[in-house]
């Protein structure tokens, strides 16, 4: 009886070392900002987040690449990871999430901001990552019609020297419309803190609009500084 109390113990004092943990991390990350990056394929997100990392220095995190960085490494997480992937799984949101975490911890010494492209993809993740990382500043929503979409995610598929089986109009909607089901939760969940901006136009006048956003997330960061 006595040792299960001191195992329950240590398994507590354990889980507290790590929360405490998380929170200093995300107290750290705080200072930053963090903007995430919302959209549909094809929405031009990419394009806005090249011109964001020119403008502002801010590092780029996307959990695709996190994860295709990650297998190409070799380490027993790639590998496992490969695994999951190559058997048609989905990878855990723990594992995505851990990826992020060590990323951020990784750039946070010389980073100005972070803009975390393409997550969260529904709101359970959006809610885990403001607990175990830090809460986002912003979250822009660059939204696209769906034939919009369906259109640039076709002529893309055309251009591309390596065709794929998925790359038809019917599986694309398929996904869209799975996609924006799942967007529109985030939405209302964070509808204080995104910004939608018509991913129609220009580049450079969406760009605009990205801009002013940006800005007055570095100015509350600034003020809020002064003030502490």
């Amino acid at each position: 009886m006595l040792f299960m109390c001191h195992q329950m113990s240590m398994k507590k004092e354990a889980q507290e070392k790590l929360k405490a943990e998380e929170l200093r991390k995300a107290r750290a990350a705080s200072d930053i900002p963090i903007i995430w990056i919302l959209g549909g394929p094809g929405c031009g997100k990419g394009t806005q987040c090249a011109k964001i990392v020119e403008k502002y220095g801010f590092t780029h995190l996307s959990t695709g690449d996190l994860l295709r960085n990650e297998v190409e490494s070799g380490s027993d997480k790639g590998r496992a990871l490969q695994a999951v992937m190559a058997s048609g799984g989905l990878v855990s949101n723990d594992e995505v999430l851990s990826l992020l975490n060590d990323a951020i911890g990784r750039a946070r010494g010389g980073a100005k901001g972070f803009l975390i492209d393409g997550y969260p993809r529904e709101k359970n993740q959006g809610i885990a990552f403001e607990t175990r990382v830090a809460p986002a500043d912003l979250a822009l929503y660059f939204e696209c019609s769906e034939d919009t979409m369906v259109k640039r995610i076709m002529a893309r598929a055309a251009a591309a020297a390596v065709k794929r089986a998925d790359d038809n109009e019917a599986t694309i909607r398929s996904r869209l419309r799975t996609f924006a089901e799942n967007t529109h939760a985030i939405l209302e969940q964070y509808n204080d803190k995104t910004l939608t901006i018509n991913a129609e136009r220009d580049v450079d006048d969406i760009f605009l609009e990205v801009v002013q956003a940006i800005d007055c997330v570095l100015r509350n960061k600034q003020k809020a500084a002064a003030l502490c």
